[in-house]
């Protein structure tokens, strides 16, 4: 069976590994926009410590005989703890002046990081197992399933989501928006404003590090795979709107699955649809697809 001239099993194949990087594509932006949305500033550090948080993960394992599931645990609090001493020490000074101040310090922050991991680890790279639980496939009939690759779309779905759901819909997502829209009024109800911004920024870190703990089986782990990620993830979010945590989820699974698609019928055009896309939409729409006019 074909469709449009493709095999069936090599087009699902193209839409699963779509979906794969779109489940990146979402928890990334998903990050940048919590930290974008509630503290107002564009982290270009968020490639870094996707890529720190994928360390992190390879180096329990190699020094530490640490597993999998440990590094998804340690990895979100090693990047998280992290996050906490950059806001405490850089960021928090920023929040009140220009946004341009915030993009430069986190730009020179990724540029910091990527040439420490370089000066240590090369950019040759380092391989990390898939384990063993999730290890072969599923035959589906239509198609052979990797485990691994479902795996990650299914828990990158309940991260997201479920971070959405807590921002969205329960009283600490409350707190949080509020404590962004009017801080002193927050702050006179006994509520903690800095350590409440502080613990958003470490959870914004800690989600790009399980995104990095998640991508660790199926690529190579190297210094430059938060840079060659960031400049397309930062589409995603200005595609789904500034600060939309929900477009952020939509727009990342959705294009993922578009530019695997598009490698499939015109693959000279895979590197530049997600741009292509953003170009269209900012002529169209502004604000994104989900973000508010002001």
């Amino acid at each position: 069976m074909e469709i449009f001239g493709i095999p069936l099993q090599a087009f699902l194949g193209q839409l699963m590994l779509g979906l794969v990087n779109g489940s990146f594509y979402a928890m990334l932006s998903l990050g940048l926009a919590v930290i974008f949305g509630l503290l107002g500033i564009v982290n270009f550090a968020h490639g870094a410590l996707y890529m720190i948080g994928a360390y992190v993960a390879w180096a329990s394992l190699e020094y530490l005989g640490l597993g999998y599931w440990v590094a998804l645990l340690l990895a979100p609090l090693a990047v998280g703890t992290l996050g906490v001493l950059i806001e405490r020490t850089l960021l928090k000074r920023l929040y009140k002046i220009d946004p341009i101040y915030g993009l430069l310090l986190t730009f020179g922050l990724a540029l910091i990081a990527e040439g420490v991991f370089r000066d240590q680890f090369g950019v040759s790279g380092q391989q990390y197992p898939v384990p063993e639980a999730l290890q072969g496939a599923t035959n589906l009939g239509f198609m052979v399933l990797p485990n691994y690759r479902a795996w990650v779309v299914l828990a990158s779905l309940v991260v997201c989501f479920g971070t959405w759901f807590v921002i969205e819909r329960t009283r600490l997502g409350s707190y949080l928006r509020a404590g962004t829209e009017n801080p002193a009024l927050v702050q006179a109800f006994g509520i903690n404003v800095p350590v409440m911004v502080m613990l958003t920024y470490a959870a914004g870190a800690g989600l790009a590090a399980i995104a990095g703990v998640l991508a660790a089986p199926v690529i190579q782990i190297t210094p430059l795979m938060g840079s060659n990620l960031i400049i397309v993830v930062f589409a995603v979010v200005v595609i789904g709107g500034m600060g939309s945590i929900l477009g952020s989820i939509l727009t990342g699974l959705v294009l993922g699955i578009i530019e695997g698609l598009t490698k499939v019928f015109y693959p000279e055009a895979s590197n530049i649809v997600v741009f292509v896309i953003m170009a269209i939409v900012l002529m169209i729409r502004p604000a994104g697809l989900f973000g508010k006019e002001r």
